[in-house]
């Protein structure tokens, strides 16, 4: 018996990773950011392959990691999560600043920041798992660290499907097949007969001309 619903158990935070090459930044959404060593203060982060921050943090050799407030906007966590760094300047828009490096970092909604030295990476077939040591860290708010429990049960948050933790989205069946829209770039869906003309995506922030209708 293999119940994936189980993996949903296992406790993870919520972290924008980025890195900086040759005057350009990218950055993603991850809950794959975890201490593994105190002595040294070891980190590791899983990154999907085809992630463009995945290339760039092997280009530069290090990167920075802020942990998401609870507050944090499903604006800010869609648009680093469900766009490709080549193509949208994600930290347009938002509070940046530079680490003791210069490299750039989210600096509102957020709990606290690191910056690592990578020393390792470790080829996992889809994903590569970056393992450094934190160089700098500090406290940038109070507020509660979102977990990736309360990014799904309260927020209503959706996985990409490049995660570590993507598993496929699963829905209890029901005999009378109910009408929905799904959003064609993050998978969030809408149990709407109909979406209105305006309507945003909570999750990435597309228009409704990216929806796609369905039946659940």
């Amino acid at each position: 018996m293999l119940d994936t619903n189980a993996f949903r158990s296992i406790s993870y935070g919520l972290y924008l990773v980025s890195s900086y090459v040759d005057g350009k930044a990218a950055g993603c959404t991850v809950n794959t950011f975890a201490q593994v060593t105190s002595d040294p203060l070891q980190v590791s982060v899983a990154i999907n392959k085809e992630n463009h921050t995945a290339s760039v943090i092997c280009e530069a050799g290090m990167y920075t990691a802020v942990s998401l407030s609870q507050n944090a906007s499903m604006e800010l966590i869609g648009r680093f999560g469900f766009f490709c760094s080549r193509d949208v300047d994600k930290f347009e828009s938002y509070s940046v600043q530079a680490d003791g490096y210069g490299f750039p970092y989210i600096a509102e909604q957020t709990v606290a920041r690191f910056t690592v030295q990578v020393s390792d990476s470790i080829d996992l077939g889809t994903h590569l798992l970056f393992i450094g040591t934190v160089i700098e860290a500090e406290i940038l708010s109070d507020d509660k660290p979102m977990t990736y429990a309360y990014y799904h049960s309260v927020k209503g948050g959706k996985t990409p499907p490049k995660a570590s933790s993507y598993l496929g989205e699963t829905a209890e069946a029901s005999e009378t097949p109910r009408i929905a829209w799904r959003c064609t770039v993050c998978g969030h869906i809408e149990e709407v007969d109909e979406l209105p003309e305006d309507f945003i995506c909570p999750v990435c922030g597309v228009g409704r001309e990216l929806f796609e209708r369905i039946e659940l």
